[in-house]
């Protein structure tokens, strides 16, 4: 499923081109013509971004956004408008709104903002991943090929550096400075001890860390 947009426009001939150019992003469009729609719509949780025009019948598109934000919601919200006049704009970004494109526009730039808005609100991820390895930083749970793996903190705390850093070389000390601030006593012995239970534990990952002389070590996809 594409980004799921909410598309509120009461001209039936913009509203019908918006919707096929956005389809044809690869977008789900929810398309409704009027602001009490479009309350209701925004109460539904599934809307990524909502698009809405600001002279619409039943409640103005400031109204919508006004309930919106007052709900605690955090959708994003393009606005659209024929008013090009500093005022509206200003009360629009006031009202809680996003950002704000002026009729006539540009349907590429009407897609650009929308997925610069989706990428903006999205939510961080919270896992990171090579081949058959897993960490989900939320949980602390690692898995290798699906399986969890317990780690030790010292374990999980070099496995995500070098995980974050996968494809390059970081040194020992790199690895020392990263997992503070419980770092102080660890030597770099001790990140030999990890590195080498680690990659027991790694066993069937897809994954290796080598250890690149004289430098330190590399996580990398296994050949």
């Amino acid at each position: 499923m594409g980004l799921r947009v909410l598309l509120v426009e009461d001209d039936a001939v913009l509203a019908d081109g918006l919707l096929r150019a956005l389809q044809a992003q690869d977008m789900t469009v929810t398309q409704v013509a009027d602001g009490l729609a479009a309350d209701r719509a925004l109460q539904e949780s599934g809307t990524e971004v909502a698009v809405l025009d600001i002279g619409l019948p039943g409640i103005d598109g400031f109204e919508v956004v006004r309930r919106l934000r007052a709900r605690g919601a955090a959708t994003p919200v393009l606005l659209l408008t024929a008013r090009d006049a500093v005022e509206d704009r200003v009360r629009g970004l006031e009202t809680g709104a996003d950002d704000y494109l002026v009729k006539p526009f540009a349907t590429a730039e009407l897609v650009a903002r929308i997925r610069a808005l989706a990428r903006r609100h999205a939510p961080p991820s919270t896992s990171i991943a090579l081949a058959g390895l897993s960490l989900d930083r939320a949980t602390r749970r690692a898995r290798v090929a699906g399986n969890p793996i317990d780690l030790s903190v010292r374990e999980w705390g070099v496995l995500e550096y070098l995980l974050q850093h996968a494809g390059r070389v970081v040194s020992k000390q790199q690895i020392i400075d990263a997992i503070l601030p419980w770092g102080e006593d660890v030597t770099q012995n001790a990140v030999e001890v990890y590195v080498s239970r680690l990659r027991l534990k790694l066993d069937g990952s897809g994954v290796a860390i080598r250890t690149i002389r004289g430098f330190g070590y590399l996580l990398e996809a296994a050949e």
